[in-house]
């Protein structure tokens, strides 16, 4: 409080004592830089993050931010949380990370839950990510109203993927390596999401394209110079 009293008595001095002040210089901003050397396969280590526009936009527009959170408990098991914000977008995802793939336990947006059971296999193990690849399965979806704390629809869910091709793409993050694999989805919920999308993948990066046709325009961490 007291800070901002002077303050707003330095302004009522009028435009002179203004005039006269000397320039600020823009104190730097707080970053999280992780080490390249523990970007894993599917990366999930704390503090990277990505950020991303929809395609067709002007660069500089306002991005879409990706960030891995870390570990944390979600249905009493250790997971990975991933969340994006920006433009009002809110949403976390819970995932388990490791060489035998990526798993979603669910996620949640403002006041909604929504758990999976099993887990929704999003991405295959690393030896089994290449062009002709394919895997499906099912899960059990429950979504939930955290404000009233009860479900609201349950339903079954299906899925398939399919890794039809690996190509050079650039994007405004730069050029990259990718898989390009494309996701149908089936479920009796009214459908909770698109039957058909496309994605593109690059191993160390992440999505480069998103489901959402949203494109990579940077990361906070340089890229590895591994291929998959």
């Amino acid at each position: 409080m007291m800070r901002f009293t002077t303050l707003l008595g330095l302004a009522l001095l009028g435009g002179s004592l203004v005039a006269c002040a000397p320039a600020q210089t823009a104190a730097p901003e707080v970053r999280a830089t992780p080490s390249v050397d523990r970007v894993s396969f599917y990366p999930s280590q704390p503090g990277l993050a990505w950020t991303y526009l929809p395609q067709g936009e002007p660069a500089d527009r306002t991005p879409y931010v990706l960030r891995s959170l870390g570990p944390t408990i979600f249905k009493g098991q250790t997971v990975s949380a991933f969340s994006l914000t920006g433009r009002g977008a809110e949403q976390t995802w819970f995932r388990q990370v490791g060489g035998d793939g990526v798993n979603l336990l669910g996620f949640t947006k403002p006041g909604v839950l929504v758990n999976l059971e099993p887990a929704w296999r999003e991405l295959p193990a690393q030896a089994e990510l290449r062009v002709g690849g394919a895997w499906q399965g099912a899960t059990r979806v429950t979504v939930m109203d955290t404000e009233k704390n009860r479900v609201v629809r349950e339903g079954t869910l299906n899925y398939r993927y399919d890794i039809q091709d690996r190509r050079q793409i650039a994007v405004p993050g730069g050029s990259y390596d990718v898989f390009v694999i494309t996701r149908r989805v089936s479920d009796d919920l009214g459908g909770l999401f698109p039957a058909v999308q496309q994605m593109y993948y690059a191993p160390y990066i992440g999505e480069v394209r998103t489901y959402e046709d949203l494109l990579l325009t940077g990361q906070n961490y340089a890229r590895p110079q591994v291929r998959p």
